[in-house]
């Protein structure tokens, strides 16, 4: 039995260990080389760790490895040990309470109906209409009103999935055809629960879709489901006329065919989140200067990926579970700042200003990690003159062999800084002045900091399971890490900090396609505000600002319709005209305010 224990703790201590060893075995040098970048993407995007998942044992395991790299380097550690934790919302399940049934049939969960993942914790008995694809268009040419001549106030009403034209990769239904695009139009027209139904030329198996995280924690605020096509049948009988007729009918002939069923639904629905602890690693540099060294430059990196991938996850390539490494997403922009913070590290008694090197977790979440960085800054975010990102820095293409850094224009000196630097490079730089982007930069941001993203840009294993350590260029690599470098040293010296300016949009347009006009915010996309929408920045000179709208405010009610997420705010959005005030109910420090906004 001793013997038994004994082996049980020398593996586990070999298992937790691993990291350990693997980042003291990596050789510290002041100068960028190819070989330690290698070494710190090969374990990182190891199938070792599995992809590195939000909240994993894995992602725990890339945290202490990077923390005890930092630690190997002489750096400061921030926060808790170097780890800034926070939880965050991984999946959505079924939970426990959920039921459906009619006058003649009583629903099994998992085999005909299944709770939507963004659907309310809430039940509903009432009565049901069919409603064909859910559609209430009126654009120029295209009109189509499925709510017309139904009345759904306080019922459940039944959707078609996707839209008339599912081979057509440029329907004109495409952008109306969102399932919570759909669930607005519902809840608009007064309907009080959705049901979901997928029709054969969507899939011809009649299989339930799994209930995946849509990566919003908000939720439709009323009770949504899915049901087979068995289950429509079964609601179908009244009406006379099949389900696969009616669906054949509407989508080859544009036929808008909506009517009562005749049936009253009793169903509950009940989603259960997955909640995780996770971290970023934070660690400080400090400079000399008895002035300057209280004034930061953040150099960051988000080290989490996709897991196994699946569907919900983000991978381009859903139906497939395998690991999925992310080699250029992000091992190689955490690399980069391991490197430099290695670099800086043997000259630091030359630095003025002090630099915090931060690997973000829950990037691909929803940038969950800066964000929490920014709530709850280790140093006065007034104290952060720039803020550098690297993200996907490792595939620099052999035909145009050119980086991309945006955000040059939020600063009035990052250009001439740039460029003084780019005249030795290998490579070609392009620059792109918008401050706001996909990635952890964002955030500061939205906090006047100047930002630079720097990338290597997407390429065709972007967000697959074929990521992986050799397709990587490390050569090129340590030309773009070592340029950074310099640009770095400059700002760490230089007498002044960089002046911030605003430059281009502070909006993530969700929707583009859709928008006639934009308020000119940073929405809470990820959802963490709850029962409103969480303003994050607000454009100076924007229609919002004009309107009194300050960063903080939550979003409530827009014309008199109830604002619960991103989602509420892009459908309302979509309805405005380009001059037409819109009065937007906000809570600001638990007071509401009524705003008018001209877009």
């Amino acid at each position: 039995m001793m013997k038994h224990k004994f082996l049980q703790f020398a593996l586990f201590f070999l298992i937790v260990s691993t990291s350990s060893i693997h980042a003291q075995t990596q050789q510290f040098s002041p100068d960028i080389q190819s070989k330690d970048l290698k070494h710190i993407v090969s374990f990182l995007a190891s199938d070792e760790l599995k992809g590195r998942m939000t909240g994993s044992a894995e992602d725990l395991k890339a945290a202490e490895y990077i923390r005890d790299y930092m630690r190997n380097a002489k750096l400061k550690p921030l926060a808790e040990g170097g780890f800034q934790h926070f939880y965050a919302i991984t999946d959505v399940k079924p939970g426990k309470n959920n039921s459906l049934s009619a006058e003649n049939f009583v629903g099994k969960l998992g085999v005909d109906f299944n709770p939507v993942s963004f659907s309310a914790n809430a039940s509903l008995e009432a009565g049901l209409v069919f409603v064909g694809y859910g559609y209430n268009i009126n654009k120029d040419s295209l009109q189509w009103n499925d709510y017309k001549n139904v009345d759904v106030k306080g019922k459940w009403v039944m959707i078609m999935r996707g839209d008339p034209e599912p081979d057509n990769m440029a329907s004109p239904y495409m952008e109306y055809s969102q399932e919570r695009f759909k669930v607005n139009v519902a809840k608009e027209q007064g309907a009080a629960g959705v049901i979901f139904i997928t029709g054969r030329i969507q899939q011809n198996e009649d299989k339930l879709p799994s209930v995946f995280f849509d990566k919003t924690l908000s939720d439709a605020g009323i009770p949504v489901i899915s049901v087979t096509r068995g289950v429509a049948e079964k609601l179908f009988e009244k009406y006379g006329k099949s389900f696969i007729e009616t669906e054949v009918t509407i989508s080859n002939f544009k036929q808008q065919i909506s009517f009562e069923t005749g049936y009253t639904v009793k169903a509950q629905a009940d989603v259960e989140h997955t909640k995780v602890r996770t971290q970023n690693v934070c660690f400080l540099l400090e400079g000399n200067d008895s002035l300057l060294k209280k004034e930061y430059l953040v150099i960051g990196a988000h080290f989490d990926h996709l897991g196994m991938g699946g569907k919900g996850s983000g991978s381009r390539m859903p139906d497939t579970v395998a690991v999925h490494n992310g080699a250029d997403d992000n091992a190689s922009g955490v690399a980069a700042i391991m490197e430099l913070a290695s670099a800086f590290s043997f000259d630091k008694k030359a630095l003025k200003r002090s630099i915090i090197f931060v690997a973000f977790s829950g990037e691909e979440m929803g940038m969950l990690g800066s964000k929490e960085f920014i709530k709850n800054s280790p140093v006065p975010l007034p104290q952060i003159k720039a803020m550098i990102n690297f993200d996907m820095i490792g595939r620099l293409r052999n035909d145009s062999k050119s980086v991309s850094i945006s955000g040059t224009g939020t600063a009035k000196e990052w250009e001439e800084i740039l460029n003084k630097y780019k005249t030795n490079s290998v490579f070609d730089i392009s620059f792109s002045p918008d401050g706001y982007g996909p990635s952890d930069h964002a955030p500061f941001y939205a906090e006047n900091i100047p930002v630079l993203f720097i990338t290597t840009g997407a390429h065709e294993d972007y967000h697959t399971p074929f990521d992986d350590t050799e397709k990587l260029d490390f050569k090129s690599m340590e030309g773009i890490i070592s340029y950074a470098k310099n640009v770095i040293t400059h700002i760490t010296d230089a007498p002044a900090a960089l002046t911030f300016q605003e430059s281009g949009t502070k909006e993530k347009n969700r929707m583009r396609g859709r928008l006639k006009v934009t308020l000119g915010i940073i929405p809470d996309v990820a959802g963490t505000t709850k029962n409103g929408l969480g303003v994050d920045g607000v454009k100076k000179d924007g229609p919002a600002e004009k309107g009194g709208m300050k960063k903080g405010d939550v979003i409530i009610a827009m014309d008199g319709h109830k604002i619960g997420n991103v989602y509420d705010y892009m459908f309302q959005l979509s309805k405005l005209e380009s001059g037409k005030i819109t009065i937007v109910e906000v809570l600001r420090n638990g007071k509401k305010e009524v705003l008018l906004v001209q877009p």
